[in-house]
C-alpha cells in the first residue's frame, strides 16, 4: 500500500540530540517540543518517500512500563502511536529493557500485511537489522535517518547502515527546531556572589552561652611535633580549631550546665534571602500554616481540565511548570488576602504549597533519571517561574531567586 510509516526509537533520537545540543546524552539536559518535533518527522517523512503518513510509532521506555507525561502527551496527538518497553536500573544507570524487540516485531508485522511501502527508521541499534532484511523482502523500501553525531562520526551501526535503502541525517538545524538545551540562567539558578552579611554574621561575638559552654570544655591541646605520625607510620590528621559553632557545638549547649531556660520556645533561625538577612521563627507562622493548597482549592471538574492541560499544552519546562501552578492556585483563591502574606514571606514558600509544587513538577518528567529527586537548578527554575506569576499578579516585583 502507498504510504509511509515512521518507526522512533525515542531513547536514541532524544539521547543523540542531547549529545549535540547540550554535550552529553543525558535527556534532562534537553528540552523538547513534542508537538513541532512530531510535525517535523511527518512532514520530512512524507517529503523523502514521497508517500502521505500512515502513522508515527514512537517507541520508548518508562518505569514499569508505566506512561510518563511526555508518552500521555504524545499518545493523543494524531497519527501517533506509544509503544512502551521497560525502563530499568543497572549499575547506577538506567537502561531500556524490550524496546528494540518491540520495534522488530512492529516492523516485521507491518512489512508482512503490506501496511505500507516505504518505512522510516530513526535508530541506531543493530539490533534491528533481521527486521529490516525482513521488511525488505517483503518489498518494503527502507529509510534510515540518524541524528547528527556530536564528534561528526556515525552513531549507528554500520549493518544498519549498510542495508538500508536511503540513509538522511537530521543536522543540527533541523533538530533545534523542536528541541533546545536547557540554560539555566540568573533569573533561575545565579551563581553564588560574595554577601558582606555573610561576613559580618561570622565576625560577630559568639552569644554568652556559647561561651559559657565553650569555657567549660577543656582547652585543645598544642600538637605535638611527633603527633603528626601514627605507629604504623601513616600520617594522622588533627582537628582543625573552629572559629564558627556548628549544628554538633549549638546542640552541646543543651548539656549539663546549660539550664533549658536559656533556650526559650521562641527562638529565631537567621537565614539569607534577596532582602538581606532576616530573623524568622523556626516554625512556620499560622498565616503559612493556614496557607490553603492547590488541592484544596481544586474541584473535580477543574482537576480533569488541568490534567487535560497538562497533556495537550504545558511543555514541562521547569519555569513554565512553576507558572502554571501559581496560575491556578491565584486564579481559584477565594480570599486573596493569602495572597498579600504569600507575596511578603518571599523567598520562601510554606512548606505544604512547597511540597505540593514540586510533586506537581514530578508529573512532568522531572525526576526521571536522576535518581527520584529533581536537580538543584530545575528546583530554581520551578520556583522561581512561581514567584513571577505571583509577582505578576500583585504587582510586586520579586528579586531573582538565587539562595
Amino acid at each position: 500500500m502507498d504510504r509511509c510509516i515512521v518507526l522512533v526509537d525515542a531513547g536514541y533520537l532524544l539521547g543523540a540530540a542531547a549529545s549535540l545540543l547540550a554535550g552529553e546524552p543525558s535527556r534532562s539536559r534537553i528540552t523538547v517540543d513534542h508537538a513541532a518535533l512530531i510535525q517535523g518527522l511527518r512532514e520530512r517523512a512524507e517529503s523523502d518517500t514521497q508517500q502521505p503518513l500512515l502513522r508515527i510509532y514512537w517507541f520508548d521506555g518508562a518505569p514499569d512500563r508505566v506512561p510518563q507525561p511526555e508518552h500521555r502527551r504524545l499518545r493523543v496527538m494524531p497519527r501517533v502511536t506509544v509503544r512502551l518497553g521497560a525502563l530499568t536500573r543497572s549499575d547506577g544507570r538506567w537502561a531500556q529493557k524490550g524496546v528494540d524487540a518491540a520495534m522488530h516485531a512492529e516492523l516485521t508485522e507491518l512489512a508482512r500485511n503490506r501496511a505500507c511501502s516505504d518505512v522510516v527508521l530513526v535508530t541506531g541499534d543493530g539490533d534491528l537489522l533481521p527486521g529490516m532484511m525482513a521488511a525488505k523482502e517483503h518489498g518494503v523500501a527502507v529509510h534510515l535517518w540518524a541524528v547528527q553525531a556530536a564528534d561528526g562520526d556515525y552513531n549507528q551501526s554500520e549493518d544498519l547502515v549498510a542495508e538500508a535503502d536511503e540513509r538522511r541525517v537530521l543536522d543540527r538545524a533541523w533538530i533545534t527546531k523542536a528541541v533546545r538545551a536547557k540554560e539555566y540562567n540568573g533569573v533561575c539558578a545565579p551563581q553564588p556572589v560574595p554577601r558582606p552579611e555573610i561576613a559580618a554574621i561570622l565576625s560577630a561575638p559568639l552569644p554568652d552561652s556559647a561561651l559559657a559552654a565553650a569555657a567549660e570544655r577543656p582547652a585543645p591541646q598544642p600538637p605535638h611535633p611527633a603527633a603528626g605520625t601514627g605507629q604504623d607510620g601513616t600520617e594522622e590528621r588533627l582537628p582543625a580549631a573552629k572559629g564558627v559553632p556548628t549544628p554538633k557545638d549549638l546542640a552541646a549547649l543543651r548539656g549539663p550546665g546549660v539550664q533549658p531556660a536559656q533556650h526559650p520556645a521562641s527562638a529565631t533561625l537567621r537565614w539569607s534571602s534577596d532582602k538581606g538577612w532576616v530573623d524568622r521563627p523556626t516554625a512556620e507562622p499560622p498565616e503559612a500554616a493556614s496557607m490553603p493548597t492547590l488541592a484544596q482549592l481544586t474541584t473535580a471538574e477543574q482537576r480533569w481540565a488541568d490534567r487535560e492541560e497538562d497533556i495537550t499544552t504545558v511543555g514541562g519546562d521547569p519555569y513554565e511548570v512553576g507558572q502554571v501552578f501559581a496560575r491556578r492556585w491565584v486564579e481559584r483563591l477565594g480570599d486573596q488576602t493569602h495572597l498579600q502574606k504569600l507575596s511578603g514571606m518571599y523567598p520562601r514558600i510554606p512548606h505544604r504549597v512547597d511540597g505540593e509544587l514540586l510533586r506537581y513538577a514530578a508529573r512532568f518528567g522531572l525526576l526521571a533519571h536522576k535518581d527520584d529527586q529533581i536537580d538543584e537548578r530545575d528546583r530554581y527554575a520551578i520556583r522561581g517561574g512561581f514567584w513571577k506569576e505571583i509577582s505578576v499578579r500583585t504587582g510586586v516585583e520579586h528579586a531573582p531567586v538565587g539562595d
